[in-house]
């Protein structure tokens, strides 16, 4: 019988790349109109480059594009920059449909809740807040809790171990195949790969099932719990 369910955060519950989309936009038009002497296709693509060489949670992620792009922090331009992309964020920053809903269902159900994520805990946390999700999950895991990311084993044993369920008891929903998928059947959980938030135009998954939206998780879960009561208790 399924007892847990874990997601992971960004483009599982949240359309996290939607949402940078919308706050990098924002800045990159606050910057040029403080006085940034590009367009604003160059400052959206050099913020882009700056995340990918820096990571996509960098914090200081326009200090790092002004100093490389005028030599030095322009700190007019940068709080420009940081207000806008704040602003935008927090109007961006959305559940996806049905989320609310799906977890209200599944905590009537009895089910733990818990979030796995690769975001740095104080981003996560904002986020879950934010989103009004701060009191849902049972636990909430984050890169400093293990120091490693998905797919290493560490972070879905740490959560298995903080929900006290074994693997077979438990689903992992995400979206990053390689990741959420990959390091959930290595440890022994069942695995659902959240179609709707794919960004990488995924054909295939090595998921036991997939869904089209969070809601389906229901579905799935009744399923595993068939699964398990009758003559196929193992994968």
């Amino acid at each position: 019988m399924i007892r847990a369910v874990i997601f992971d955060l960004d483009n599982t519950l949240v359309d996290f790349m939607a949402m940078k989309k919308q706050a990098v936009e924002a800045a990159a038009w606050a910057m040029v109109d403080s006085g940034l002497p590009m367009t604003i296709e160059e400052a959206v693509a050099g913020v882009y480059r700056t995340y990918d060489e820096r990571g996509i949670e960098n914090q200081q992620v326009f200090d790092h594009f002004l100093t490389e792009t005028l030599g030095q922090i322009d700190y007019k331009i940068l709080a420009a920059g940081i207000v806008a992309y704040r602003k935008a964020r927090e109007a961006a920053l959305q559940p996806y449909p049905h989320v609310k809903m799906t977890l209200t269902q599944l905590l009537r159900n009895g089910l733990k809740l818990a979030v796995l994520s690769d975001a740095p805990r104080r981003e996560a946390w904002l986020r879950l807040y934010q989103l009004g999700l701060h009191h849902t999950f049972d636990v909430v895991v984050t890169f400093e809790d293990t120091g490693l990311r998905k797919p290493a084993k560490e972070p879905f044993e740490r959560v298995l171990s903080l929900l006290g369920v074994p693997p077979e008891e438990a689903v992992m929903v995400g979206d990053w195949p390689s990741r959420d998928v990959t390091g959930a059947k290595a440890v022994g959980l069942w695995t659902v790969w959240a179609r709707y938030g794919d960004t990488f135009g995924t054909h295939s998954t090595d998921a036991d099932y997939e869904i089209a939206t969070i809601r389906d998780i229901g579905r799935v879960i009744e399923a595993i719990n068939a699964r398990m009561g009758g003559s196929e208790r193992t994968r």
